[in-house]
């Protein structure tokens, strides 16, 4: 007999479960894929060097309620991203910096542009560029004109297979530039878990009431009773938190929420580095998206190899198989998902958790932090 069944064994399940197991509760987590810990597991290759499978993550929070729930689990190894971006052969920061303006500015133009740019956001560590472009001053907008042609444009249409007009606004305003000379994060803490997030994930749900099960579709086991307004396990009423995705649960009923999916081209090469930034953007190439170099995240001895993995982005199909990594956000799409999330009300044992289920982009900080906070407590 269970307390409560967790379909998803991803971040936002197994902090679920390793919560509820804390409080007496007894946990049944069913995981679809053929290994724990979601998007963040990860793995050694062949040479030895710990390559994360389905793309780059790190931990970088601000929370030190997430900081001690995860570090509990966990040897933190700081660890501060390198990322770029290669525009016209060059690589420069990303997100875009005063670096980026040294180096495709001459030395006198390039002085002007940042006092400009201080000067009219002052106190201000980034500006979106979406912003910049709005600048009723020339030097400035000619500046994000620049990165907008040759950097979002092309990596927009590449990502999201849109017009950078056609997606949410959020989505262009989640990476901006930044006013001085700093990196990425700016987060308190920045970490990758010593020996890798799997292992991180294996220790928070090692516990005598959580029990995991792999290869197992829960929609196999589910059902819907809409007139008692339950989801049944096994013919059971249970109190079910489902991290799935919302259109897949209720069988695509209000039609199939976007998503990108992403294919990896993963390749061991017989040198020891092979970019200068470990996560690096190029806009400008066919096809791919990005190259993420895993003998830098952390730092890793391959031996003389490296391991590097190109990013192409591709539609998602649930006919396919293939897996959902970013929910494209449009006018349409939310509206679309509200009605899943309003249909989705209707069944009181029923608790919709994290990305895929509402149809929205966290990181894993944010959904560490917000199941700590109570967001998802439900009468378990």
């Amino acid at each position: 007999m269970i307390d409560c069944l967790i379909v998803g064994a991803g971040i936002a399940g197994g902090t679920v479960a390793r919560k509820l197991a804390e409080a007496g509760k007894r946990v049944l987590m069913l995981e679809r894929r053929g290994h724990p810990g979601g998007n963040a597991y990860d793995a050694l290759d062949e040479h030895g060097i710990r390559v994360q499978q389905y793309g780059p993550h790190i931990f970088h929070t601000s929370d030190e309620n997430v900081y001690t729930w995860v570090t509990r689990f966990c040897e933190p190894e700081p660890y501060q991203p390198t990322t770029a971006a290669v525009i016209d052969g060059i690589s420069t920061p990303a997100p875009f910096n005063f670096r980026t303006i040294d180096q495709f500015y001459a030395p006198e133009a390039a002085a002007l542009l940042k006092r400009a740019l201080k000067e009219r956001y002052p106190g201000r560590e980034s500006v979106p560029v979406t912003e910049l472009l709005e600048s009723d001053d020339g030097g400035i907008r000619g500046f994000a004109e620049f990165l907008f042609e040759k950097d979002y444009r092309l990596y927009t249409a590449k990502q999201w297979n849109l017009k950078p007009e056609e997606v949410d606004p959020s989505v262009l305003k989640r990476v901006p530039v930044l006013l001085g000379y700093g990196g990425r994060y700016t987060d308190r803490w920045q970490f990758i878990p010593k020996g890798g997030f799997t292992a991180f994930y294996e220790r928070m749900t090692d516990h005598p009431n959580i029990e995991i099960r792999l290869n197992t579709d829960a929609l196999e086991h589910l059902a819907t009773d809409e007139a008692a307004g339950e989801i049944l396990f096994d013919g059971e009423a249970a109190p079910v938190v489902w991290t799935g995705a919302v259109d897949e649960l209720f069988g695509y009923r209000f039609g199939v929420l976007p998503y990108r999916s992403l294919r990896f081209d993963f390749q061991s090469l017989a040198q020891e580095s092979y970019q200068e930034a470990a996560v690096t953007a190029y806009p400008q190439a066919k096809g791919y998206t990005r190259i993420t170099e895993y003998t830098k995240i952390p730092p890793q001895d391959g031996h003389g190899w490296t391991s590097i993995a190109i990013e192409y982005p591709i539609p998602f199909d649930p006919a396919s198989g293939n897996e959902r990594y970013y929910p494209v956000l449009t006018e349409e799409s939310k509206a679309l998902n509200e009605k899943y999330q309003e249909h989705a009300r209707r069944f009181r044992n029923l608790t919709l958790c994290g990305r895929l289920a509402e149809f929205r982009y966290i990181e894993m900080d944010q959904a560490i932090g917000e199941i700590l906070e109570g967001r998802y407590d439900t009468e378990i």
